[in-house]
Parts: structure tokens; sequence; C-alpha cells
């Protein structure tokens, strides 16, 4: 079966690798970014607000720093807002509309405004217009949401007829748009909000259990899977109703190894991967 490795893409700068990784991601315009605390959050069922660190490595190398005061969250999903700030949510929530789930902070690592966005949070993705794109998986089904930087909910896929729409598999968000391929039916779904004519779009997918999508014109691909299938790199061509799969391999780390732990993010036609422990991103372009 055909490998296909990663390229390096960013590195956490050794300096900051005595703080603890809470958590990493990447975000539409390509900055990749470390959300890092001085130790590891305790066990408990609150955790006392903390200061954090946002260590940001730019598509040119340049680094930068954003410390954010009074973080709240153990669990936390992190992307960037198009003005400089950051949006930290809780991936998981303890009671129902917990108004302190999601901070936004301005450029200056201050507060500006808390609100919920529901437990089960799979994927928390900024698009470059500001809205947050967020996918839940199945232990809260209530499908894939765009909200405003306010917290006003602006798209959701409720009675949008996305066929098996129970858990958030895969999500890519690029420019305005997002792409999902949802279980249990696994379709590929793109979806654009403000478009009057078709604001969604479904093909039927024979790719099972991917955890990311790419997308680049006619051309997708798919990764991860259940079980043996963790690793797979599904190439597929789209029809008018369907993904007509071309070619499958694997995808490996750039020394040619698996990832095994690893976090991903869809952006267009990049699919991020990070292997643990989470200090570097590799890339996979398939408009490459």
């Amino acid at each position: 079966m055909q490998k296909t490795a990663l390229v390096p893409y960013a590195h956490l700068p050794g300096a900051h690798h005595n703080r603890h990784i809470l958590t990493s991601t990447v975000d539409v315009f390509g900055t990749a970014h470390w959300l890092l605390a001085e130790r590891a959050p305790q066990p408990g069922a609150d955790v006392p607000p903390f200061d954090a660190l946002v260590v940001s490595v730019h598509p040119d190398g340049s680094v930068e720093l954003t410390e954010l005061n009074a973080v709240r969250v153990r669990w936390p999903q992190l992307d960037r807002l198009p003005d400089g700030g950051f949006v930290v949510a809780a991936a998981r929530t303890l009671r129902d509309g917990d108004a302190n789930q999601v901070q936004i902070f301005d450029p200056l690592g201050r507060e500006t405004s808390t609100f919920s966005v529901g437990d089960a949070i799979e994927h928390l993705l900024v698009d470059e217009a500001g809205h947050i794109w967020v996918g839940h998986f199945d232990e809260n089904p209530i499908g894939i949401r765009r909200w405003s930087a306010t917290g006003e909910l602006a798209w959701t896929s409720y009675c949008a007829r996305i066929p098996g729409l129970f858990d958030c598999y895969a999500l890519n968000v690029s420019g305005t748009v997002a792409w999902a391929c949802p279980y249990t039916d696994f379709p590929l779904v793109e979806i654009r909000p403000d478009r009057t004519d078709k604001p969604v779009r479904v093909w039927s997918n024979r790719v099972r259990g991917a955890e990311a999508v790419a997308v680049h014109g006619e051309r997708v691909a798919f990764y991860g899977g259940h079980g043996k299938e963790m690793d797979r790199l599904a190439h597929g061509e789209l029809t008018e109703e369907s993904v007509e799969p071309t070619e499958v391999g694997l995808l490996t780390l750039p020394d040619g190894s698996a990832p095994r732990r690893r976090r991903v993010v869809g952006r267009g036609s990049r699919i991020y991967v990070q292997a643990e422990p989470f200090t570097a991103w590799g890339v996979f372009d398939l408009s490459g």
C-alpha cells in the first residue's frame, strides 16, 4: 500500500517545552497555535482561573506570544479570531447552559465575553469572517452549528437534511465554507450558510470513519478510520451525487512512522496532523 509522508509544518519553540500543552491547532490563515499552562490541570470538578500562554508560529516562521488571563477550562478547544483575539472552549461541560463554557479573549489576552454552545464539542474551528463552527460528538447529538464571536447562533444543521448526523467525525473550515463527514452514514457535506441557493450539498460516500477530510476542486481525501484503518488516506473524485473512490494508501509522519495518538485539523485542501508529544505539526496538501 502506497505511503504518503506528512511534510513538516510548524514546531513549538524549544524554550516553551517545559510548559504543559493544553491543546494546539492551526487556524484558517495557516498559523499554528499552542495553548500552554505552567502545569497539567488537577483532578476535581472546578478549575480555578489560571493564566495561560498562547505560542503562535506563523507560516513565515515568526513567533508571537499572547498571555490569556483567567482561563477556566480544563480540557480546552482553541482557535484564533481574525482580529487577533482567541476563543477557548470547554469540550465538556458539567451542567447544561454553562455560561462560561466559551471564553472570548481580545488581542491583549483579556476576556471580553462568555457564552455556551453545548456539551460534547468534537471540533471548534473559526472561519475567515470570525464565525465559530462547532461540531458535536454523539453524547450531545445536536450536529453542526455556526456561532458569532458574541455568542449568537448563526446557523444550525437542524432541519438541514444531512443524513445520519449523530456525530461530527470530521469537520473542515476554510474561507467561510465548511465540509463535514458525519456518523452514521458518513456522507461528504458542503455547508455554505450565506448562499441562498443550495446552502447544503450532500454526496454519498463509501469511506467510513474518517476523522479529517480535505477538498480541492473535484478531488477529496479522507484521513483515518476504525481499527486497522486508523492511518488510512483514501482519495476520491466528486460526481454529481457521490464520492467515487480512486485510491487508498497510508499517511505517515515525515520519518515514515505511524502517528498513533494525534490531533488533526482540516483546512481546505490541507490536513494538519500533530502526533504525541504534540510539539510539531505536519501537513498533507491535496493540491500539491
